[in-house]
């Protein structure tokens, strides 16, 4: 499997997703922050004077309605909300505030001070922080008061008035020295007291105070809405492809080699799933083998009891008849029960070796001697092996190379084994007057040997089954014909294998059994 595209690796959507996260987080606290901004600077305490005069007018409405009103409690009821803090002082000497700690300091003692001295908010000299007149000559304005004026009366009539002109507007520094807006709470025509705003932003601690809670709440929910929402959409699909994986592991460890992990996504884990799939088809196969090979073990153990019976029974019937000493024989009839036992031996003694042969060839052992191997000598000897036999049955051989001097490389004596198994596999079921044909050719890929009969062919279900041990279709191809151990085919099919090459078996157009070996080219696969 490729490596994963770069932006669905599981590194860079983490990456990236963090980022996201980081940065939805981050916008949504901004936004939080400018509504919690407009809402406590916005609207009437934007303006002091706006604030002062919004403020008295409630107050007197609900004075007139109730004149033992807590103050402190309406206050904060109708006004906490307001970010810039104002102070209402009544002349009863009652004080409420929607901040108190916002106010400046002594700024509620300068204000009662100042009311009940019929003194007008004024800058100039004063210093509310010990609620004296104080005039002392251009003295420096305190820190909390913006800007410096002139004098406190500058611009008044005698007599403490008010001052000349229209009252001024927000924002220091103040041209007639006021440290503070204030508006009078009249109930009718009696004056009850005043609100006093004063003029100049609040403290930062106000607005610490105020947003500071606020905002750290807002921020650990976005920050923990944004790790659930990050959690959810990247590590949610990769969690559960995991815990698939694990399920198919656990499943795979536990003998079930049919599951298998999901493979999309195109990430690490896609590339794991994709691995973990591999090596349970290889698991699947190779148990496959195990099984095939053991019940293939069990048949081989099952077959060999069997033939081996057959031969032994025979010699030790025979031998038992002749070692009766009350049974008489004649010397020919002793005669033949020996050569009965000898070709029983024989036959078992072939047997054995069929056994071992094929043993060593499918294990892997032996060395093959690879060599150049003239073809056209090693069908000669195949001839002169079978042609006592061929004389018997009336079977006509038939030899062809293709070219005349035609070589393999092969193992000699392993590729002559074969070979010879094939033809008297092809002699044994052919009928009297028929053919046997083996032919070689090279072609431009493999070195081909056909070994053709005119039998009556091979059934076509048992064709698959042609090269399994001790399989014969015997009573099938020709009633007459001899019974083999049934291990020569499968010798040829391993000799084969060991060189690198195929072989099958078909039945001919027009009767008969074509049995084809391939074998490389010398420097091919």
């Amino acid at each position: 499997m490729p490596d994963p595209v770069w932006y669905r690796s599981l590194y860079w959507r983490i990456a990236i997703g963090f980022v996201a996260t980081l940065a939805a987080v981050l916008l949504a606290q901004g936004f939080v922050l400018l509504w919690l901004t407009d809402r406590l600077v916005g609207g009437v305490s934007s303006s002091p004077e706006l604030l002062s005069s919004t403020v008295a007018a409630d107050l007197s409405t609900a004075l007139a309605a109730n004149p033992q009103l807590n103050i402190d409690e309406r206050v904060r009821e109708q006004f906490g909300h307001i970010y810039r803090p104002f102070l209402v002082a009544l002349r009863d000497g009652r004080t409420a505030s929607n901040r108190p700690r916002g106010l400046p300091p002594n700024f509620a003692r300068a204000v009662q001070g100042r009311m009940r001295a019929g003194l007008p908010l004024t800058g100039g000299g004063f210093d509310p922080r010990d609620g004296r007149d104080g005039r002392r000559g251009g003295g420096r304005r305190p820190d909390w008061m913006p800007g410096s004026g002139p004098p406190p009366d500058a611009g008044r009539p005698a007599g403490g008035g008010p001052p000349d002109g229209p009252p001024r507007g927000d924002g220091p520094p103040r041209g007639d020295g006021r440290f503070a807006e204030s508006t009078p709470i009249l109930v009718g025509d009696t004056d009850l007291g005043l609100v006093a705003v004063p003029i100049g932003q609040p403290p930062l601690f106000v607005a610490v105070d105020e947003l500071g809670p606020t905002l750290i709440w807002t921020g650990l929910l976005l920050l923990a809405i944004g790790s659930a929402g990050a959690a959810a959409l990247i590590f949610g699909p990769t969690h559960m492809r995991l815990r698939t994986l694990d399920q198919a592991a656990r499943a795979l460890g536990e003998g079930r080699t049919d599951v298998r992990a999901s493979e999309h996504g195109g990430d690490e884990v896609s590339s794991l799933a994709h691995t973990f799939n591999r090596m349970a088809d290889d698991l699947s196969v190779r148990a496959a083998a195990l099984a095939s090979s053991d019940r293939a073990r069990r048949q081989l153990l099952a077959d060999v009891s069997h033939e081996l019976m057959t031969p032994l029974a025979a010699i030790r019937g025979y031998t038992e008849t002749l070692a009766m000493p009350d049974l008489p024989l004649d010397a020919s009839t002793r005669q033949q029960y020996l050569g009965i036992i000898g070709e029983e031996t024989q036959k078992l003694e072939d047997l054995i070796g069929d056994l071992l042969d094929l043993a060593r060839l499918e294990g892997g052992g032996g060395t093959l001697t690879i060599e150049e191997v003239p073809v056209k000598e090693l069908f000669r000897r195949i001839g002169d092996r079978h042609r006592p036999t061929l004389h018997e049955h009336g079977v006509t051989l038939e030899l062809d190379v293709k070219p005349a001097d035609l070589t393999v490389r092969a193992d000699g004596q392993r590729l002559e084994q074969a070979l010879q198994n094939l033809a008297a596999n092809a002699v044994r079921h052919t009928p009297r007057g028929g053919k046997v044909r083996i032919e070689a050719e090279e072609t431009p890929e493999f070195t081909r040997f056909t070994v053709r009969d005119t039998g009556p062919g091979i059934p076509r279900e048992h064709l698959p089954r042609i090269f399994e041990r001790f399989y014969k279709v015997d009573a099938a191809r020709s009633a007459t014909a001899m019974s083999g151990s049934g291990l020569g085919l499968s010798i040829v099919q391993a000799i084969v294998e060991r060189h690198g090459g195929t072989v099958t078996a078909t039945n001919a157009p027009d009767d008969g059994a074509i049995f084809e070996i391939r074998l490389p080219l010398a420097g091919q696969p």
